[in-house]
């Protein structure tokens, strides 16, 4: 890639991952847009509570399924495939660390409506401070025939914010820092309680009495619901559904900044949810890219995107459950199974950390991944990292053949080090497996950055791995 100038054809391929990116708010409508790609380049989609539908897959087809609507998984059979053959799986997650709304989220605090949120996962909290926020989720909705349906929704205008105290009155940020406490100091602001009451319309001066008298009024009704009836009705509006109607609902809040290029040379890729979104979009495009050719294939190509992932993955719809081994077993059925997995491997790809120029002593001194560099290969000697000499030869001796940079990572001994999804299903599916990830700095924060050629090289070297695994497995001996 010129530095000074993207091509035309990796402007383009940017550009749609910031589409992708843009529509992904969470981990409900990452697996949406998923659904979306696949169903235009041919997918079908089948079901695991329904034995008929997995039972119609057959070689040279292409199809995917989703559980809880949050995680996806979508393969491609290769013609050549049989039972035995084995599975080339690539993995990522499609959640964030993001504040959640409380299942009794109203609250009224010195005449604001705010709302009560959760921390989910391991965020930069502060980072979301004076930032345009709103809310997107799904929300279960009556029928009214006797018949509920779960349907995702976004805010696309900013509705709430988290405002900082000013300086005049927090001194001792300099000393101190910027510790907000997560319970007290980070709750949004929706709307101010006497606008909620008067209307729009009101008045410059109100008498005091009247004043107290809102107030009062407020914080009583405030044990009479679990949300704002404000809150509940944008939420009705978007959807064209009257507030009653709504069941139940998960949101979170999500920033209304959209994605897009960035930089001097429009090198950097400025988004929230890179962590893990781009490892997604990776994985999912790699896929649909090289599924309109199984001539060839005698394997089966599965990419698997997981929730819950920045919360230990513990969960049905997470890398822990049995997901992945039942998906398997179900495909290869239970008598060669065995021998199918020792034929198999996983890429579990998940965004790695570039050296950070401001603090470059946090880097071990031989392992500082850089952006434009390509790929970076994680390892950890607590196995913190699932990858391994074995696991490993094959994208290294792929990007080789093709001189598609990669990047090797260890975190250094007085640094604790990140989880990922590759131990966990290499211990529950007994696949070999490896670690990656696109470097990327200001790692969950509500804005982060990576480079445009990473994104790109990453989605050329994930191509070939699904195309010239099988063949170069064969090659490999004496490692069983």
């Amino acid at each position: 890639m010129s530095m000074s100038k993207l091509s035309t054809e990796e402007r383009k391929f940017a550009n749609d991952f910031v589409t992708f990116v843009n529509g992904a708010v969470t981990q409900f409508h990452a697996v949406e847009e998923s659904k979306t790609r696949l169903q235009e380049r041919g997918f079908t989609e089948i079901f695991e509570k329904d034995e008929k539908s997995f039972n119609s897959v057959k070689a040279g087809g292409k199809y995917y399924f989703t559980r809880n609507q949050s995680s996806i998984f979508a393969f491609a059979v290769g013609k050549k495939w049989q039972p035995g053959n084995g599975f080339v799986l690539q993995g990522a997650h499609t959640d964030s660390p993001v504040f959640k709304v409380k299942p009794i989220s109203k609250q009224t605090k010195s005449g604001y409506l705010t709302v009560g949120c959760e921390c989910y996962g391991g965020g930069l909290w502060n980072t979301w401070f004076d930032r345009d926020l709103s809310v997107a989720g799904r929300v279960i909705i009556d029928n009214k025939d006797n018949t509920f349906v779960s349907k995702l929704v976004k805010i696309d205008r900013p509705i709430l914010r988290i405002p900082n105290l000013a300086i005049h009155l927090n001194r001792e940020i300099y000393d101190k820092g910027f510790k907000p406490n997560k319970e007290d100091h980070c709750v949004p602001v929706l709307a101010t309680a006497i606008k909620q009451q008067l209307g729009a319309q009101v008045p410059e001066t109100q008498p005091a009495k009247k004043k107290q008298k809102i107030e009062t009024e407020d914080k009583k009704a405030d044990d009479d619901d679990d949300h704002h009836s404000l809150l509940v009705e944008v939420i009705a509006d978007e959807l064209k559904i009257e507030k009653s109607q709504i069941k139940d609902f998960e949101l979170c809040l999500y920033d209304t900044q959209p994605a897009q290029l960035g930089g001097a040379y429009e090198e950097f890729i400025l988004a929230r949810g890179l962590d893990n979104l781009l490892m997604s979009y990776v994985c999912l495009r790699s896929l649909i890219d090289t599924s309109d050719d199984l001539s060839q294939e005698t394997q089966i190509r599965m990419v698997a995107l997981f929730d819950n992932e920045e919360i230990g993955s513990s969960s049905t719809m997470g890398a822990a459950s049995n997901m992945m081994s039942s998906v398997l077993q179900r495909l290869n059925g239970p008598k060669n199974y065995d021998i199918a997995i020792r034929k198999s491997i996983l890429i579990s790809c998940d965004m790695a950390h570039a050296i950070h120029p401001n603090y470059p002593e946090k880097h071990e001194g031989r392992h500082r991944p850089s952006m434009h560099k390509g790929l970076v290969l994680k390892q950890n000697a607590n196995q913190r990292y699932a990858t391994s000499a074995v696991s490993s030869f094959h994208l290294k001796e792929i990007a080789e053949r093709h001189n598609i940079p990669l990047q090797k990572f260890v975190v250094r001994n007085d640094t604790g080090c990140g989880s990922t999804i590759g131990p966990i299903l290499a211990c529950n599916t007994g696949i070999r497996t490896l670690d990656v990830g696109v470097a990327q700095l200001a790692m969950h924060s509500v804005r982060e950055m990576c480079g445009t050629f990473d994104l790109v090289s990453s989605y050329q070297l994930f191509k070939l791995f699904f195309k010239e695994f099988a063949a170069l497995d064969k090659s490999l001996i004496g490692t069983d």
